[in-house]
């Protein structure tokens, strides 16, 4: 680990917005920060936590966690929210594979999932977070009628996911290989982040789907 991300490391473990414990992070762990009981929103994969930063300004009605495995990553966000005293915006540092650990079940109103690992080889189809074997993850979190949401600059991995959840008879509320040319945009699925303005810098459309399970 380079020294600058050593200080990154070092700096989140004293940040009050960022919960980094596996052992105690468990049930309802977060309710001390919030101290309320407005709708949970997860970003899975946050990285600098720019969907996470960017809602909890926008809607000061709703709790947002930012969820990444990566310290130096989260050091970002979780800094911003600070800055801003955004008291709706927290970070958890843990592995998202144990995520149905981490939160009551229930508990969850909606999910975001942006610009996950594509991990574009078919024997490791399981580690993408779209994949069935997340969505069995996500689900006992989920209240009655969460809403998750998906976003991707890779076609393969668009492609897969959107034909795993036609098999699967997966309820889909909305999808385009093209979000900024289509219906579906607003100000919620065009929160840009740092890879989005990348990707689409170099010529790629993002694609989006919305969906319950």
């Amino acid at each position: 680990m380079s020294r600058k991300n050593s200080v990154k490391m070092a700096e989140i473990s004293g940040m009050p917005n960022v919960f980094e414990d596996p052992e105690k992070m468990k049930g309802d762990w977060y309710k001390s920060f919030f101290n309320n009981d407005q709708p949970l929103v997860l970003e899975l994969g946050c990285g600098r936590g720019e969907y996470t930063i960017s809602m909890g300004r926008r809607f000061p009605d709703r709790n947002f966690i930012g969820v990444d495995i990566k310290g130096p990553r989260i050091w970002k966000g979780a800094k911003a929210a600070l800055q801003e005293n955004l008291k709706n915006v927290a970070f958890a540092r843990f592995r998202i594979e144990y995520i149905t650990e981490k939160f009551p079940a229930e508990s969850v109103s909606e999910i975001w999932i942006p610009f996950p690992d594509p991990f574009p080889r078919e024997s490791k189809s399981g580690r993408r977070l779209s994949s069935p074997e997340f969505l069995a993850r996500y689900k006992p979190l989920l209240k009655t009628d969460a809403i998750l949401h998906f976003k991707t600059d890779s076609d393969a991995l668009y492609e897969w996911t959107l034909q795993t959840y036609l098999d699967k008879g997966i309820e889909l509320l909305a999808y385009t290989d093209d979000l900024y040319q289509s219906e579906f945009l607003n100000e919620n699925t065009g929160i840009p982040s740092k890879y989005e303005g990348i990707f689409m810098a170099e010529g790629k459309t993002i694609k989006y789907i919305q969906f319950k399970i």
